[in-house]
């Protein structure tokens, strides 16, 4: 794909970084050129600059454009708890995927306990099989195929549990998992979040807004899926996957198993967007979460979220401009450096150090709020 058009006499980045990559074997000959390294009087004053300044290629393309987090992390796209993490602490967001071995222990044993509970409820519902990828249209097309598969059981007036959910905001693609979608007595569509805790009482009101803003975007990203705004393309223009590459056998049988039959990826996306957007699945109507302790496995209480898109889109603006590197990351303020007492990263926090430093060291906007 071309990049963005340079000025005359300008090097694109891709010009940079192959002459920055190139080995001396690599360049071609000019006429009068020995193919021996230059000496010194064969550099032309500009070059005598360059060594003088230190600037080489690589620097010229960094001074040209920084990497964004996106790509310093490889990441094509983002999950709805990447961002609600961020409401959190967007700092220890940053800590926990360069220096996951410095989580505490009792952290991780509580996260794949809230895992093993999931994954109990969804078998109450339906059955969970293994399915052989061979490539990354596959893994995709087995999050399609359990989306497809739970349209009909929703249409039907059903309850369906892990539910897939895509979308973009602010260009970038998030994906995230509803862990219930049901209906109430009144007929309304209701999303259920299950958050297990492993102490027995309700979290805190800066828990409770993390979880709200978790939820406030699965109803965003659904309601754009059933509303038909999730088209073919926004899937293959964002995580680049290719529309005519054939599926693996397994995944084949696994479709026709559930009555579809699909060769290549594009068919399974074609198939998507007609079930989403003929379907009569409405919008949901209502957001719940439940806070259950894990021991004894007590509903400690119920929350009932109220959905305002504008704010949603405010908060989710300002946490995606991290990402898209239009920001630097952002810690907690100063009202809620209690957070910092039961975080892994605390020895090791930049953000930390400098508010102790004092205001003179502070740097970035105010959090939003």
């Amino acid at each position: 794909m071309a990049g963005p058009g340079s000025e005359p006499g300008e090097l694109s980045d891709a010009e940079l970084l192959q002459l920055l990559l190139a080995e001396p074997g690599d360049r071609a000959l000019q006429p009068g050129d020995s193919g021996k390294p230059n000496s010194s009087s064969d550099l032309p004053l500009e070059s005598f600059s360059e060594v003088l300044t230190g600037d080489s290629a690589a620097e010229k393309v960094k001074r040209k454009r920084a990497q964004t987090p996106l790509e310093k992390y490889y990441l094509k796209y983002l999950c709805v708890t990447d961002l609600s993490t961020q409401s959190w602490c967007e700092q220890q967001m940053v800590y926990g995927r360069e220096l996951p071995q410095l989580q505490a222990p009792e952290t991780v044993v509580l996260l794949n306990t809230g895992k093993s509970i999931h994954l109990a409820r969804e078998l109450e519902v339906h059955d969970v099989v293994k399915v052989h990828t061979t490539s990354k249209e596959d893994s995709w097309a087995i999050k399609i195929l359990n989306l497809l598969s739970m349209i009909p059981v929703l249409q039907a007036g059903g309850c369906v549990r892990e539910l897939p959910v895509f979308g973009v905001i602010e260009d970038v693609f998030l994906m995230g998992i509803i862990d219930e979608l049901c209906y109430s007595a009144k007929g309304e569509l209701e999303l259920r979040e299950l958050k297990t805790r492993g102490r027995p009482f309700m979290p805190s009101g800066a828990q409770k807004k993390r979880d709200y803003f978790q939820v406030c975007l699965y109803k965003y990203l659904f309601d754009a899926m059933v509303q038909g705004q999730l088209k073919p393309d926004v899937l293959t223009s964002h995580i680049y996957l290719r529309l005519k590459q054939p599926l693996g056998l397994q995944i084949r049988e696994h479709a026709q198993k559930a009555g579809f039959t699909v060769t290549c990826f594009g068919d399974l996306l074609e198939l998507m967007y007609l079930n989403l957007t003929l379907s009569d699945i409405p919008s949901i109507d209502c957001l719940k979460i439940e806070y259950s302790h894990q021991e004894s496995n007590t509903l400690l209480g119920t929350e009932v979220v109220q959905f305002e898109e504008e704010k949603v889109r405010e908060k989710a603006q300002y946490y995606l401009a991290y990402w898209k590197g239009q920001r630097e990351v952002q810690g907690v303020e100063i009202e809620e450096a209690w957070k910092c007492r039961s975080c892994s990263y605390s020895e090791i926090c930049d953000w930390r150090k400098k508010r102790a430093e004092g205001p003179e060291q502070r740097s970035g906007p105010k959090k939003s709020k």
